[in-house]
């Protein structure tokens, strides 16, 4: 089989053209904004809106081949979270060589995913990977600041490698499914509400936003903002589902409320950590947004909550 061949169904296609339609009028709506904008008041929106342009395309792309092409996708996406992240991190000399191995579970990670080895995907990265380095950090020899560097190093790779992955696995778990269902639609459903609960949340807390909450983590996020992003989460949930999931509509909105939670949760944590480190975004990579982090930070939580929701009541 050409592994160039189209593998996603209708319903997916029909998706992504929606939301290329709904980019083609926030890319109006901003050049409109723009005519005699001398001071570059809506620069950024602008950035963003491109930035999206290419994110969707890539994504699109990605998801529409053969499963392979997917997966390996998502390795690289997995590897520029962690190297974005251990790149910010302060990291001992002595841990120099120890880093090695941690992006040495990279691709281990997702050859269990191609080879659809689901306890190994499991245990991995929370079990051996853990050991594992633990181990390698200790015959180093250096105990300063050991404790610190340790849970650095795997919290990393409990987010960016293992958190991530479980986004690839969507791509191979209808493969033996009792329910009709497919990897790439689930996979869309999961990324679309997440970002789209990213977009509102920021929607609504700047129209309507006017009680901060944790404002020392993220001061512009708002109980408005977040109740209207969970809400518009919840109805598009509601409206995806049939067309990309096998979940009723009691499990639709159970899932839009989870991934409307699970995508703040995420927010706010990785806003915790940079402020940690005293630095507003993560990297430069993506114009408007900052780096990859900054754009995958809610799906670090999302996806594995998505995925463990399915394998419990559908899987």
């Amino acid at each position: 089989m050409n592994p160039l061949q189209l593998w996603v169904p209708p319903s997916v296609l029909w998706v992504v053209a929606a939301v290329v339609g709904v980019l083609v009028v926030a890319s109006v709506i901003v050049a409109v904004l723009r005519r005699g904008d001398d001071a570059g008041r809506h620069a950024e929106l602008a950035a963003r809106v491109r930035s999206w342009w290419v994110l969707v395309t890539i994504f699109a792309l990605a998801i529409s081949f053969r499963r392979g092409i997917a997966i390996a996708f998502f390795a690289l996406l997995s590897f520029l979270a962690l190297k974005e992240y251990l790149s910010l991190i302060p990291t001992r000399r002595a841990d120099r060589r120890v880093l090695f191995w941690a992006y040495l579970c990279v691709p281990l990670q997702y050859l269990w995913v191609w080879q659809q080895w689901y306890n190994m995907f499991l245990i991995f990265i929370p079990v051996w990977a853990f050991l594992f380095i633990a181990m390698r950090m200790v015959l180093r020899g250096e105990t300063r600041d050991f404790l610190r560097a340790a849970g650095s190093i795997h919290w990393g790779l409990m987010t960016m490698v293992f958190g991530l992955s479980h986004l690839a696995w969507l791509l191979v778990l209808p493969g033996a499914a009792p329910v009709a269902a497919h990897g790439a639609a689930l996979l869309l459903f999961v990324v679309l509400l997440t970002e789209l609960n990213d977009v509102m949340q920021y929607v609504w807390g700047r129209t309507l936003g006017r009680h901060r909450i944790i404002e020392s983590v993220s001061p512009k996020k708002t109980a408005e903002g977040l109740i209207g992003g969970i809400l518009t989460t919840t109805l598009l949930a509601v409206a995806l589902a049939p067309l990309l999931t096998p979940l009723t509509r009691t499990d639709a909105i159970a899932v839009g409320l989870m991934i409307g939670c699970g995508g703040f949760i995420g927010d706010v944590t990785i806003s915790a950590l940079k402020r940690d480190i005293g630095v507003k975004d993560s990297g430069t990579l993506i114009p408007g947004h900052g780096g990859i982090l900054d754009r995958v930070d809610s799906l670090l939580f999302t996806a594995p909550l998505f995925f463990h929701f399915l394998m419990y009541f559908y899987f």
